[in-house]
């Protein structure tokens, strides 16, 4: 962590003394927009299902339809098929970040830990297994999902942060890890990206249409006995021995729920002293052309060595998505809003800060058709750690949150892990650094939104290494 950071995690957490008294005077409201993202649009057929009217009862309700709502019903209701799950989601299944994001389907997690042979070896091993889970249900049950697993790029973009990705790399081979470091030249011949002088290849990972992924599920789920409820917001969560969800036109009374729920966790209560939403602005070019006048058609995608992340992915059919790169292109709203609320004419500064990152990395200047355009609700927390465990005073609280952009593949693994720790059966889990991790306290409102304007502009444009 460089001195920079130090600095604000010392201010942020001065700050956060004063929730006691600012978290009752800046009231949190939920905002739900609709999904229109490339890969909604891959699922043209797709309507929500009913609401939620009148009361109910479940040994388990998972509050939130993405990855980590719909990977914990599949992998709960398979192992526990006697036991009633009820899965309630404010808009449409992916409505949120897992049908929003840039497509990366990611090893590893967002901040690498402290060097540790036997921890890295073990955080590569899981997350690997969990893409490997993804294809495994995808092939068990015919889902028509677009996806490709054919590797990704970590780039650098000085010869220094190269020799550093080069040592890493040597680092990964000590372990019995695939990694490969792509030197300059022949990262030229096989995916041209200008400014880069060298890249770290991960073979595993790939990308993914998240929307064609949950979505698919839908009937896999119901037939496996999930009660599946759309437009279904929830409203208040009161704890107890049973626990009761209170939504527009009925209530559920659960043994035990899940907050699967990422970048909205605030609006019920929990975490708010954790996690801040991030609306991230991403755009796709039209098919297939691009990626072949571009040369990026060897590997899924990359992501850079920015703070301000670059991150790209491309389809198997050719379509190029594109987001971050730029102070614009993921900011973070007062009082943890959830969608983008600005005008036309900034949505259009946003999208062409958006694309002058993207024609940085372009080679020859090449000229590419913008096809879609859409934003999405990232959780970040302040250290960049996920958490996934159990609270609550009966300890029936259960939770996997702040995925800070690696929700693709670790939200999918999320259902395995608060299944296991439901079941007693957890040890697997123990030793990664997300299991029962603590945080770092964010402060509330206004030091919240000014500290992530300060963040901004003085690290937004520094190296993440």
């Amino acid at each position: 962590m460089n001195l920079l950071s130090r600095g604000l995690q010392a201010s942020a957490s001065l700050a956060s003394l004063t929730w006691p008294i600012a978290g009752r005077l800046f009231r949190e409201k939920l905002e739900i927009d609709e999904n229109g993202s490339v890969w909604a649009a891959g699922t043209p057929d797709y309507q929500p299902g009913p609401p939620l009217v009148g009361d109910t009862t479940a040994d388990l309700a998972i509050i939130g339809g993405g990855f980590t709502g719909t990977s914990t019903a599949y992998h709960f209701s398979r192992r526990y098929p006697e036991k009633q799950v009820v899965l309630l989601e404010a808009g449409s299944l992916a409505n949120g970040a897992s049908g929003r994001n840039g497509g990366m389907l990611l090893n590893w997690l967002p901040l690498d830990p402290p060097p540790n042979p036997e921890i890295d070896a073990l955080i590569y091993r899981t997350t690997n297994a969990g893409m490997d889970t993804i294809e495994e249900i995808i092939r068990r049950h015919d889902l028509t999902v677009s996806y490709r697993r054919d590797g990704t790029l970590s780039v650098f973009t000085s010869p220094e942060r190269a020799e550093y990705a080069h040592a890493k790399v040597e680092y990964h081979r000590s372990l019995g890890l695939p990694s490969q470091f792509i030197d300059r030249s022949t990262l030229a011949q096989n995916f041209r990206l200008e400014g880069a002088y060298g890249g770290v290849l991960d073979p595993n990972s790939g990308q993914l249409n998240g929307a064609q992924y949950v979505r698919s599920q839908r009937p896999v789920l119901i037939e496996q006995g999930v009660e599946i409820y759309e437009r279904t917001p929830v409203l208040t969560v009161e704890e107890g021995r049973d626990i009761i969800l209170t939504t527009p036109s009925g209530t559920v009374r659960a043994k035990a729920i899940v907050l699967a729920t990422n970048g909205y966790t605030s609006k019920l209560g929990y975490f708010r002293d954790a996690i801040f939403p991030v609306v991230s602005h991403v755009f796709a070019t039209a098919p297939l052309d691009p990626a072949q006048q571009l040369g990026w058609r060897k590997w899924a995608g990359f992501y850079d060595d920015m703070d301000r992340i670059s991150y790209s992915s491309v389809t198997k059919e050719g379509q190029v998505i594109f987001g971050g790169g730029s102070p614009m292109g993921s900011a973070y709203n007062f009082n943890n809003g959830t969608r983008f609320n600005g005008s036309t004419s900034e949505a259009s500064r946003i999208s062409e800060s958006v694309q002058e990152a993207f024609r940085r990395y372009v080679p020859g200047g090449v000229a590419v058709p913008i096809a879609q355009r859409w934003s999405g609700t990232l959780g970040l927390t302040l250290k960049r750690n996920i958490l996934m465990g159990v609270r609550g005073d009966t300890r029936n609280v259960f939770y996997a949150v702040g995925f800070n952009g690696h929700g693709v593949t670790l939200g999918n693994v999320a259902g395995q892990v608060l299944t296991d720790i439901y079941s007693g059966d957890d040890q697997q889990w123990r030793g990664l650094p997300f299991y029962q991790d603590n945080y770092t306290r964010v402060p509330p409102e206004p030091f919240r939104w000014v500290g992530f304007q300060l963040f901004s502009r003085l690290a937004g444009h520094l190296p993440r290494y």
